[in-house]
């Protein structure tokens, strides 16, 4: 069994900051990509941001410069460091991680609420 957890979530006023964390845990051989997704109410889900094993990182155009991605191999644990956040970064996000066990597949975290809100 392979479970992802995360933290981080809250409310926020416009310009403040958050940081997520998604943690795994049980039988992993290995993690290949990590990211988030966004929900919010009426829209799609969209990719924020992802990392790959090897670090390098690709970012959705609305948080380039606002948002960095990062990960710790030794804890399967990818972070979101969310700055100058907007009303519209409103969302639940949800992490995944590509794990190998018996063949890889993604992993999905039980989402986090951020609010930003005055």
């Amino acid at each position: 069994q392979v479970r992802l957890v995360e933290s981080g979530g809250g409310l926020v006023q416009p310009g403040g900051s958050l940081r997520l964390s998604c943690a795994a845990s049980g039988s992993i051989f290995q993690i290949n990509d990590m990211g988030w997704y966004r929900l919010a109410p009426g829209k799609q889900r969209d990719l924020v941001a992802r990392i790959t094993r090897g670090g390098s990182t690709d970012y959705a155009d609305s948080v380039k410069g606002r948002f960095t991605i990062s990960r710790d191999n030794a804890k399967n644990t990818v972070y979101l460091q969310m700055n100058g956040l907007k009303p519209e970064d409103t969302a639940v996000y949800y992490c995944y991680q590509n794990i190998w066990r018996f063949g890889a597949r993604d992993y999905w975290g039980q989402g986090t609420q951020v609010t930003v809100a005055s």
